[in-house]
């Protein structure tokens, strides 16, 4: 390698590092603004003994889940580069082709996971701008009552520019965050030097000897210490835009020592001045500081917010392309990255939702009682999917990976069951988020494979429908046709409906068939598959493969098909679709309320012709009656 090129490689590296800072830590970068001060919140005693115990059981949270679980380990699990819950979850699935039952309990996990993931972007953009505002209490008490309104003023311009993407406002993440962990660091040294001995909260004993005196009150505040490792998993779901070194970086050489040294700087406040539990972060500061302060930490939880809705627009196109929910409208905003996506509908479900949640719990530390739920219940799935990964694809032998999974799941079990406890006062939500979801992913399954098996009994082979050409002939007219058919197998209904009922037939049929595979990428080499029948010549099907991280732009796809030598004038072909009516049998096998949602979904998921990125001037629709 030149000289030149290593200095290229070198700085590309450090962009992707710091691009890394200023997207993929937001959450977990914002939660020292809430973390210590809720878990003394139940009236827990801010004596120098206690402030260490609740000290040490923060570093050992966040080294051995973030640290440990995530960053060493699960980050390892990258499924062609991507990470995040569907990348995981496909990754466990190409380990379990051979197993029916293992595949039905991946599947059914890792959408439990994902429906969590939006009950966790709901609440994130709620608490973080909030906790953010309330520093107006700390620094102009007699502004207290703007909190709520500069709250949802700040959060309504944040989803507002969703609609023009984030390209822009992305380019200013890195600064921003990198000052905002500085920050944390000097406030948190400045400190320390204070009251030293708060260093000695590393030493795990008194994290143990907390927990032993408190008894069942020691398992309660594990509830509010799991806020700070909130945002943990987004280091495995970013993987694919930054990369495995950039995001280790970032964490081991700037964000971990600075989330650290802000911790025991509130500690070590804390056994100073006892009285400043009343908001230990913004407490740190100088008085001069606190209105800079106060615009700092909005800017870092809008941005911890903006990540967290991107990651949720992520989930919900990888969601789509694997065929776990409806097609909804995507649009990328961005021609250089292909991650950065809008999703109109998801956009504007979560800006409702975070309203309704400000206005409802009206303060930081009634949401944090709806908070932790989501996060933990989507670590365990991590857990559970990373072991699968581990003893199908990586071999471990069975002890190793038996102590992989029992470390990790004890605490994370742990602190699901604290927060568990939050479920009467506020944790009900992100569950009941979370089941309508699944509800709904899971109806939406069911729904398809009936359709899959309605197509499978209905389905006449090429070699059938060639005989019955030859006995009754149809009119030729010039040109390609190209029908779009959801099965890999048979003649698709849309082309039976269009010679029965138009008695024509194009000089080249083509039966077009989009593949999406459980893998984010697939090489332009393996795109097309071209497939002739009959002795006329002029029969062709066409698979065009996808990963779960691709647009799926049926246009520029066939231009391959050339390369393949299928000639196809995109400027004179035709493209019927089969535009479905549903109903349903009385004995049909669905509930009748699954019927009801499917019905629903269907007839309210975003066109083909859109999804697919047609030519709509290209397209014949023709209705198709389908009972299931």
């Amino acid at each position: 390698m030149s000289l030149k090129q290593s200095s290229q490689t070198k700085d590309q590296g450090t962009s992707l590092t710091l691009g890394a800072i200023g997207v993929v830590f937001g959450d977990i970068g914002t939660s020292p603004l809430y973390a210590v001060k809720e878990v003394f919140h139940g009236g827990l005693p801010t004596d120098a003994l206690h402030v260490l115990g609740v000290l040490s059981l923060i570093f050992w949270a966040i080294t051995l889940v973030v640290t440990t679980k995530y960053a060493i380990f699960i980050m390892r699990a990258d499924n062609k580069g991507e990470g995040g819950i569907m990348a995981l979850m496909a990754l466990a699935l190409q380990g379990s082709k051979d197993n029916p039952q293992r595949k039905l309990f991946i599947i059914t996990i890792g959408l439990l996971g994902a429906s969590l993931f939006y009950g966790d972007s709901m609440i994130t953009p709620a608490i973080s701008v909030l906790s953010a505002v309330e520093g107006l209490r700390i620094v102009a008490p007699r502004l207290d009552h703007y909190v709520l309104p500069i709250t949802i003023a700040v959060l309504s311009l944040l989803f507002i520019i969703q609609t023009k993407g984030t390209g822009k406002v992305g380019r200013m993440f890195a600064p921003i965050m990198c000052f905002w962990f500085a920050t944390l660091g000097i406030l948190g040294l400045v400190n320390i030097f204070h009251h030293p001995d708060v260093l000695m909260a590393v030493n795990p004993y008194y994290a143990v000897s907390l927990l032993i005196e408190l008894g069942w009150k020691g398992f309660l505040i594990m509830g509010a210490v799991v806020l700070a490792i909130t945002g943990a998993e987004a280091l495995y779901a970013d993987m694919g835009h930054f990369g495995l070194k950039p995001i280790r970086l970032a964490w081991f050489g700037f964000v971990f020592p600075a989330l650290l040294l802000n911790y025991f700087g509130q500690g070590a406040l804390l056994i100073g001045n006892p009285r400043a539990i009343e908001n230990p972060f913004y407490l740190l500061a100088p008085h001069w500081a606190l209105y800079p302060m106060l615009i700092l930490s909005t800017l870092a939880t809008v941005i911890a917010s903006q990540a967290v809705i991107s990651g949720a627009f992520s989930v919900t196109r990888q969601a789509i392309q694997l065929g776990y929910c409806p097609r909804m409208n995507i649009r990328h905003t961005s021609g250089d990255e292909m991650g950065q996506v809008y999703v109109p509908a998801v956009n504007w479900l979560l800006m409702v939702s975070v309203f309704i949640l400000v206005l409802s719990f009206r303060s930081s530390s009634a949401l944090a009682s709806a908070y932790g739920i989501a996060v933990t219940g989507t670590m365990i799935v991590d857990t559970i999917l990373a072991f699968i990964v581990i003893q199908a694809l990586w071999q471990w032998n069975k002890p190793t990976s038996i102590t992989f999974l029992s470390t990790f799941l004890i605490i994370d079990l742990l602190f699901l069951s604290s927060n568990s406890l939050k479920i009467p006062h506020g944790g009900w939500l992100p569950l009941v988020v979370g089941t309508v979801l699944f509800l709904i992913m899971t109806t939406w399954i069911k729904g398809k494979e009936l359709l899959a098996r309605y197509l499978d009994e209905k389905r006449v082979l090429f070699e059938e429908m060639e005989e019955r050409l030859k006995n009754q002939p149809l009119a030729t007219v010039p040109g390609t046709a190209i029908y779009m058919a959801r099965s890999v197998h048979g003649v698709p209904q849309v082309l039976l409906h269009n010679l029965e009922h138009n008695h024509v037939m194009h000089e080249k049929i083509i039966v077009l068939t989009i593949v999406t595979r459980e893998e984010p990428y697939v090489d332009e080499a393996h795109r097309v598959k071209i497939r002739s029948f009959g002795d006329s010549g002029n029969f062709y099907r066409v698979k065009l493969y996808f990963g779960f991280q691709e647009e799926q732009d049926v246009r520029r796809a066939l231009q391959l098909c050339c390369h393949e030598g299928l000639e196809i004038d995109q400027k004179t072909v035709s493209f019927f679709i089969g535009s479905e009516r549903l109903s349903f049998r009385r004995k049909s096998p669905m509930p009748k309320w699954r019927r009801s949602l499917f019905s629903f979904l269907t007839h309210n998921s975003s066109s083909a012709i859109e999804y697919f990125k047609i030519p709509v001037e290209r397209v014949i629709e023709l209705g198709i009656r389908i009972e299931l």
